[in-house]
Order: C-alpha cells, then sequence, then structure tokens
C-alpha cells in the first residue's frame, strides 16, 4: 500500500498541468488524461511509456472502484 504523504506528492508526468493522481486497485490514476501507471512492488511506475489508457483497467477489473 502507498504511504499517503507520497501519494499526496505525486502528480501525472504527462500531463503539462500536473494533476494529482488518486489510488485505484494496483493503479495510480490520472481523471485529466485518463492513463493507468501500474503499481509494482509497492513502487508507482511513473513512466509514461508503462501506463495504459484507464478504460483497459476499468475493462479488466469490473469492482474498481468508480470515479469520485
Amino acid at each position: 500500500m502507498l504511504n499517503a504523504e507520497l501519494l499526496a506528492i505525486l502528480a501525472c508526468p504527462a500531463c503539462e498541468e500536473r494533476p494529482p493522481l488518486e489510488l485505484r486497485g494496483e493503479y495510480l490514476v490520472c481523471l485529466q488524461c485518463r492513463r493507468a501507471y501500474p503499481i509494482r512492488d509497492d513502487i508507482p511506475v511513473l513512466l509514461v511509456e508503462e501506463a495504459i489508457p484507464l478504460e483497459q483497467v476499468e475493462a479488466r477489473m469490473p469492482n474498481l472502484p468508480a470515479e469520485p
């Protein structure tokens, strides 16, 4: 599980405005560009090349909490 302090400072590396990321299951999600960044071994992988479209995550994990 990610530390709350770390989660509070993480931002989307793909967006110029650097919006905050939201924890959803095993991913950090940017609601602005709709990318999902994986978390591997409790380490966020914030590489744009590793991100997948949020729609793919939602399709694979139908019980994932919805947008607030």
